[in-house]
Protein backbone atom coordinates (compact mmCIF):
# COMPACT_ATOMS: atom_id res chain seq x y z
CA UNK A 1 0.00 0.00 0.00
CA UNK A 2 0.71 3.44 -0.39
CA UNK A 3 2.13 5.55 2.04
CA UNK A 4 0.62 8.91 2.72
CA UNK A 5 0.63 12.03 5.19
CA UNK A 6 -1.73 11.29 8.00
CA UNK A 7 -2.58 13.30 10.87
CA UNK A 8 -4.00 11.79 13.91
CA UNK A 9 -6.02 13.69 16.39
CA UNK A 10 -6.21 12.04 19.65
CA UNK A 11 -7.82 13.61 22.77
CA UNK A 12 -7.05 12.78 26.66
CA UNK A 13 -7.90 13.19 30.20
CA UNK A 14 -5.07 15.44 31.34
CA UNK A 15 -2.72 13.09 33.34
CA UNK A 16 0.59 12.16 33.70
CA UNK A 17 2.02 9.31 31.46
CA UNK A 18 -0.40 9.33 28.91
CA UNK A 19 1.79 11.03 26.51
CA UNK A 20 4.51 7.92 26.90
CA UNK A 21 1.61 5.25 26.41
CA UNK A 22 0.47 6.89 22.97
CA UNK A 23 4.35 7.10 21.72
CA UNK A 24 4.49 3.41 22.73
CA UNK A 25 1.99 2.49 20.31
CA UNK A 26 4.18 3.96 17.92
CA UNK A 27 7.37 2.49 18.84
CA UNK A 28 5.86 -1.12 19.09
CA UNK A 29 4.35 -0.97 15.50
CA UNK A 30 7.36 0.60 14.57
CA UNK A 31 5.96 3.38 13.09
CA UNK A 32 8.30 6.67 13.04
CA UNK A 33 6.50 10.16 14.05
CA UNK A 34 7.22 12.93 12.01
CA UNK A 35 5.91 15.91 14.22
CA UNK A 36 3.87 15.89 17.37
CA UNK A 37 1.99 18.82 19.35
CA UNK A 38 0.50 18.45 22.73
CA UNK A 39 -1.73 21.36 24.25
CA UNK A 40 -4.69 21.99 25.89
CA UNK A 41 -7.77 21.60 23.94
CA UNK A 42 -10.91 23.60 23.91
CA UNK A 43 -12.68 21.01 26.10
CA UNK A 44 -12.01 21.83 29.78
CA UNK A 45 -9.51 19.05 31.87
CA UNK A 46 -8.92 17.58 28.13
CA UNK A 47 -5.90 17.56 26.01
CA UNK A 48 -5.38 17.34 22.35
CA UNK A 49 -2.42 15.29 20.37
CA UNK A 50 -1.70 15.95 16.95
CA UNK A 51 0.53 13.66 15.55
CA UNK A 52 1.78 12.82 12.00
CA UNK A 53 2.96 9.87 10.85
CA UNK A 54 3.79 8.47 7.10
CA UNK A 55 1.86 5.47 6.99
CA UNK A 56 -0.80 3.01 4.77
CA UNK A 57 -4.42 3.72 5.68
CA UNK A 58 -4.55 -0.21 7.36
CA UNK A 59 -1.99 0.61 9.66
CA UNK A 60 -2.70 4.17 11.01
CA UNK A 61 -6.54 2.54 11.49
CA UNK A 62 -4.43 -0.12 13.78
CA UNK A 63 -2.67 2.67 15.42
CA UNK A 64 -5.60 4.69 16.40
CA UNK A 65 -7.37 1.40 17.87
CA UNK A 66 -5.02 0.74 20.09
CA UNK A 67 -4.53 4.17 21.39
CA UNK A 68 -8.30 4.48 22.01
CA UNK A 69 -7.93 1.24 24.21
CA UNK A 70 -5.28 3.26 26.36
CA UNK A 71 -7.54 4.16 30.20
CA UNK A 72 -7.19 8.04 29.63
CA UNK A 73 -7.60 8.41 25.40
CA UNK A 74 -11.05 10.04 25.21
CA UNK A 75 -11.09 9.93 20.80
CA UNK A 76 -8.63 9.31 18.64
CA UNK A 77 -9.38 10.08 14.82
CA UNK A 78 -6.97 9.72 11.65
CA UNK A 79 -7.02 12.58 8.67
CA UNK A 80 -5.82 13.24 5.12
CA UNK A 81 -4.73 16.94 4.51
CA UNK A 82 -7.77 17.30 2.56
CA UNK A 83 -9.89 16.72 5.70
CA UNK A 84 -8.56 19.03 8.30
CA UNK A 85 -6.79 22.59 8.09
CA UNK A 86 -3.03 22.89 9.36
CA UNK A 87 -0.26 25.29 10.20
CA UNK A 88 3.12 25.19 11.94
CA UNK A 89 5.05 27.76 13.61
CA UNK A 90 8.88 28.44 12.51
CA UNK A 91 11.39 30.61 13.46
CA UNK A 92 14.91 31.49 11.98
CA UNK A 93 17.78 33.36 12.92
CA UNK A 94 19.49 35.05 10.19
CA UNK A 95 22.91 37.14 9.21
CA UNK A 96 21.78 40.37 9.41
CA UNK A 97 24.84 41.68 7.10
CA UNK A 98 23.96 39.17 4.17
CA UNK A 99 20.06 39.73 4.74
CA UNK A 100 21.03 43.11 4.25
CA UNK A 101 23.17 43.18 1.26
CA UNK A 102 21.44 40.15 -0.83
CA UNK A 103 17.97 41.70 -1.70
CA UNK A 104 16.66 38.35 -2.62
CA UNK A 105 16.73 37.00 0.76
CA UNK A 106 14.06 39.65 2.02
CA UNK A 107 11.78 39.57 -1.07
CA UNK A 108 11.90 35.81 0.28
CA UNK A 109 11.05 36.87 3.99
CA UNK A 110 8.01 39.05 2.80
CA UNK A 111 6.36 36.87 -0.25
CA UNK A 112 6.22 34.04 2.57
CA UNK A 113 4.11 36.30 4.85
CA UNK A 114 6.65 36.20 7.59
CA UNK A 115 7.32 39.15 10.47
CA UNK A 116 10.50 40.20 11.41
CA UNK A 117 10.57 39.78 15.62
CA UNK A 118 13.95 41.67 16.31
CA UNK A 119 16.81 43.60 14.33
CA UNK A 120 19.98 43.93 14.78
CA UNK A 121 23.45 44.18 13.56
CA UNK A 122 24.45 40.51 13.94
CA UNK A 123 21.11 38.69 13.16
CA UNK A 124 17.82 39.20 12.62
CA UNK A 125 15.03 37.00 13.73
CA UNK A 126 12.23 35.74 11.74
CA UNK A 127 8.62 34.39 12.66
CA UNK A 128 6.10 32.26 10.05
CA UNK A 129 2.64 30.85 10.73
CA UNK A 130 1.75 28.64 7.42
CA UNK A 131 1.92 25.23 6.52
CA UNK A 132 4.69 22.81 6.59
CA UNK A 133 5.45 22.84 2.89
CA UNK A 134 5.80 26.88 2.83
CA UNK A 135 8.04 26.58 5.69
CA UNK A 136 10.21 23.85 4.52
CA UNK A 137 10.39 26.01 0.84
CA UNK A 138 11.18 29.31 2.83
CA UNK A 139 14.07 27.05 4.56
CA UNK A 140 15.31 26.04 1.18
CA UNK A 141 15.49 29.40 -0.10
CA UNK A 142 16.98 30.86 2.66
CA UNK A 143 19.77 27.85 2.94
CA UNK A 144 20.51 28.37 -0.65
CA UNK A 145 21.97 31.77 0.46
CA UNK A 146 23.76 30.56 3.40
CA UNK A 147 22.43 33.34 6.24
CA UNK A 148 20.29 30.61 8.42
CA UNK A 149 22.44 31.00 12.00
CA UNK A 150 19.22 29.24 13.48
CA UNK A 151 16.34 27.33 12.33
CA UNK A 152 13.25 25.43 14.13
CA UNK A 153 9.52 24.63 13.81
CA UNK A 154 6.61 23.51 15.71
CA UNK A 155 4.82 20.53 15.33
CA UNK A 156 1.49 20.72 13.56
CA UNK A 157 -1.88 21.96 14.77
CA UNK A 158 -4.91 21.23 13.82
CA UNK A 159 -8.93 21.19 13.13
CA UNK A 160 -11.03 19.46 11.06
CA UNK A 161 -13.34 20.80 8.44
CA UNK A 162 -16.53 19.51 10.10
CA UNK A 163 -18.70 21.74 11.93
CA UNK A 164 -17.86 19.99 15.27
CA UNK A 165 -14.97 18.32 15.75
CA UNK A 166 -15.50 14.38 16.44
CA UNK A 167 -14.73 14.30 20.05
CA UNK A 168 -17.36 16.69 20.39
CA UNK A 169 -19.86 14.57 19.20
CA UNK A 170 -18.59 11.36 21.04
CA UNK A 171 -18.72 12.85 24.17
CA UNK A 172 -22.24 13.94 23.77
CA UNK A 173 -23.33 10.54 22.89
CA UNK A 174 -21.93 9.23 26.31
CA UNK A 175 -23.54 11.61 28.17
CA UNK A 176 -26.38 11.24 26.91
CA UNK A 177 -26.10 7.25 27.40
CA UNK A 178 -25.56 7.96 30.91
CA UNK A 179 -28.25 9.85 31.44
CA UNK A 180 -30.61 7.35 29.67
CA UNK A 181 -28.48 4.37 32.37
CA UNK A 182 -29.06 6.74 34.79
CA UNK A 183 -33.04 7.17 34.28
CA UNK A 184 -33.62 3.59 33.66
CA UNK A 185 -32.00 2.91 37.01
CA UNK A 186 -34.38 5.93 38.72
CA UNK A 187 -37.26 3.98 37.13
CA UNK A 188 -36.33 0.63 37.70
CA UNK A 189 -36.11 1.38 41.57
CA UNK A 190 -39.48 3.01 41.00
CA UNK A 191 -41.37 -0.18 40.56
Amino acid sequence: MEKKLYTILIYSENVVGILNQITAVFTRLQVNIESLNVSPSGIPNVHKYTVTIFSDAVQVDKIVKQIEKKVDVIKADFYLDAEIFTSEVALFKLSAPKVMNVPEISRLIRHSAARMLEVNETYITVHVCTSSNAIVELYKGLAKHKCVLQYTRSGRVAITRDKAERVSLFLKEQKNAQLMFMEEGINNSEE
